[in-house]
């Protein structure tokens, strides 16, 4: 056997050795691809997604479809060909996991927090939907997660808002909290809560908790709408970047014809208590996604609009969104005419 020969034989094992290696040593990157996209004005296992109770509703032709990102969680790993893979990928991101999560970040804290910012944001999109709408309705605290265990478990429910203790009025979640520490620990509570559009006075009591008294809650901010509106979107489907497309979804519910005027938008976004549109993650990811569905239209948050341009886009225009009410402008005009002059992304910094 040559000298050549005998290389090539150790050569092989090694190789293979190598390629185990790269495909097993956990790299410190996060990857991003793109994800689903889902309708808001469409339906989820029978029902349509957006509920209203107590308000006429108008149920018409067209998409508004929200768009995800699939994002490595922080506590799995990633390994070379991943990271090659979304390096070479035109659709897909390669980030520093330093750069998405905290340090010692879990995913079940992950996942928390994804679910609470959905929350915040479907209650903030309802708030700018009848804001535009030109609807009243005043602030509110609401229950976010109950611990079975404590005093509040079995008494209160995620989605209550409270609205006073001891007949004293709650507004804000500090409100609650001043009043929980006020009563203190073995002294019992009434509290005044909205339940899916019903009043009822429920009691409790206060145990003490690393010092303080505690009820086993956690909360925020909210309102009281004059009507009920909910959005049955999947639990899977976390954070507050589908803000702006269930706020947008919410008028086309409750105003009569349909604001795509039967066409299939989609877009991405936070959305504030002002209607001021937030910038997102992922967002050529978002594009990605919206493009391989057949979309028409993109709306952009206007601070996404730079790194939006360099996404593979196709026949889909991009317009800039900076405010929900500058996103329902857009679309009306572009339901008069598709071909009409809307606000677009440039390489501009917003």
């Amino acid at each position: 056997m040559t000298q050549r020969t005998w290389a090539g034989l150790l050569a092989v094992p090694l190789l293979i050795a190598l390629w185990a290696i790269a495909l097993l040593t956990p790299l410190p990157f996060v990857t991003y691809e793109p994800g689903l996209t889902v309708d808001v004005l469409g339906a989820r296992d029978g029902k349509e997604i957006i509920q209203v109770e107590g308000r006429k509703t108008y149920r018409d032709d067209g998409e508004l479809r929200l768009t995800t990102v699939y994002v490595t969680r922080p506590e799995s790993d990633v390994n070379l060909i991943q990271v090659m893979e979304g390096w070479i990928s035109s659709d897909e991101a390669v980030y520093p996991k330093r750069v998405v999560y905290p340090p010692g970040e879990t995913d079940e804290a992950s996942r928390k927090e994804g679910a609470l910012e959905m929350v915040s944001s479907q209650d903030a999109a309802v708030a700018v939907a009848l804001t535009e709408l030109g609807i009243d309705f005043g602030e509110a605290t609401k229950v976010f997660a109950v611990d079975p265990k404590a005093p509040a478990g079995g008494v209160l429910e995620v989605g209550d808002l409270v609205r006073s203790v001891n007949g004293e009025p709650i507004t804000t979640p500090s409100d609650l909290e001043k009043a929980v520490l006020a009563a203190g620990p073995g002294t019992e509570m009434d509290l005044t809560v909205e339940r899916a559009g019903t009043e009822r006075t429920v009691s409790l009591t206060p145990e003490e908790k690393d010092g303080k008294a505690r009820i086993g809650i956690e909360m925020l901010p909210s309102y009281r709408f004059p009507f009920q509106v909910t959005v049955g979107i999947d639990e899977r489907i976390g954070g507050p970047s589908a803000g702006l497309m269930f706020s947008l979804g919410i008028y086309d519910t409750l105003t009569p014809g349909s604001l795509t005027d039967g066409g299939v938008i989609a877009g991405t976004g936070t959305i504030a208590p002002n209607g001021k549109v937030g910038p997102i993650g992922g967002i050529q990811q978002k594009i990605a996604a919206a493009r391989q569905t057949g979309v028409e239209l993109f709306l952009v948050p206007a601070a996404n609009c730079r790194e939006a341009l360099g996404a593979a886009s196709g026949d889909m225009r991009l317009v800039r969104a900076a405010t929900m009410h500058d996103a329902v402008d857009a679309l009306e005009t572009w339901a008069e005419d598709p071909e009409a002059r809307l606000p677009a992304c440039t390489g501009e910094a917003s």
